[in-house]
């Protein structure tokens, strides 16, 4: 059976409010060169807190050891409070790969963890469910004891569905006992063109032209990540081909895209300037 991988939090949930503080000591010359005491002190989480809070950063892709990631750099810059619904989405990007990040993706979602088994796995399948139906879901993969499965999934559904965490990207809504899947408001093509520009640079390095198709189904890829089917992709692509994001080439099948990207953070820039 699977492990699931999500123990990093300890008992402290994702509070944008308390990664500000880790990427504001990220941005400063010192950077997280401290001990934990030291860090605990400089950004007043607690010695117990701080480095769970410091691996939410980490998670959300927003810091790398002792630096801010080239994103938490650009976050730290233009929202620097996490603020902004696209600050939201980039740090669920993250979050969705556990603690794998941008690797090859694995033969099945759960061997990377929860987190990854929820978005990839879990959602496509379950649109409207309980906590009840994700922790029968789960109890029957991973090896932890229910209670402790319960309890790790609570974060899960936590982080979308509290205010102070991403609950304004629209990912999940809860309505009394039930959790409600994909009611997003994601309209920014530039920051789907940075996912993109990721998971191309994860699945496919330096091809500059990939056939459609395996955008449309590409495997832990777009269409899970954004909560949407694949027609409502090939409309987020078109949009991007009117940005010029991509090219389409689709006079001889099979359709092809063609990137017109040099590098993932110029979209990303991009994304924050037409927020």
């Amino acid at each position: 059976m699977a492990r699931l991988e999500m123990h990093f939090n300890g008992t402290f949930a994702l509070k944008r409010e308390e990664v500000s503080r880790i990427l504001k000591a990220a941005s400063e010359e010192k950077a997280l060169d401290d001990t934990l005491k030291d860090l605990a002190d400089r950004t007043s989480l607690g010695g117990p807190k701080v480095g769970k809070i410091k691996s939410w950063a980490e998670r959300s892709g927003l810091v790398k050891g002792k630096h801010l990631t080239s994103e938490g750099e650009l976050v730290w810059k233009l929202d620097p409070y996490l603020e902004l619904y696209i600050t939201y989405w980039l740090m669920h990007f993250y979050l969705s790969f556990g603690s794998k990040g941008l690797q090859k993706p694995p033969n099945q979602t759960y061997d990377w963890g929860g987190w990854s088994y929820f978005v990839y796995s879990f959602l496509p399948q379950n649109k409207v469910f309980t906590a009840t139906d994700l922790l029968n879901s789960g109890g029957a993969i991973f090896e932890e004891k229910s209670d402790v499965i319960s309890q790790r999934f609570s974060f899960i559904l936590r982080a979308y569905t509290e205010s102070q965490a991403l609950a304004s990207c629209g990912f999940l809504t809860k309505q009394g006992e039930k959790y409600y899947a994909y009611n997003n408001n994601l309209d920014n093509y530039y920051l789907i063109g940075y996912f993109l520009a990721k998971l191309w640079e994860r699945d496919f390095g330096a091809t500059t032209s990939v056939l459609t198709h395996d955008i449309l189904n590409q495997k832990m890829g777009l269409a899970p990540v954004l909560g949407v089917d694949a027609s409502t992709l090939q409309r987020y692509l078109n949009e991007m081909g009117t940005l010029e994001i991509i090219e389409h080439r689709r006079t001889v099948s099979p359709a092809q895209i063609i990137r017109r990207w040099d590098d993932p953070m110029t979209l990303l820039e991009k994304a924050y300037a037409n927020q």
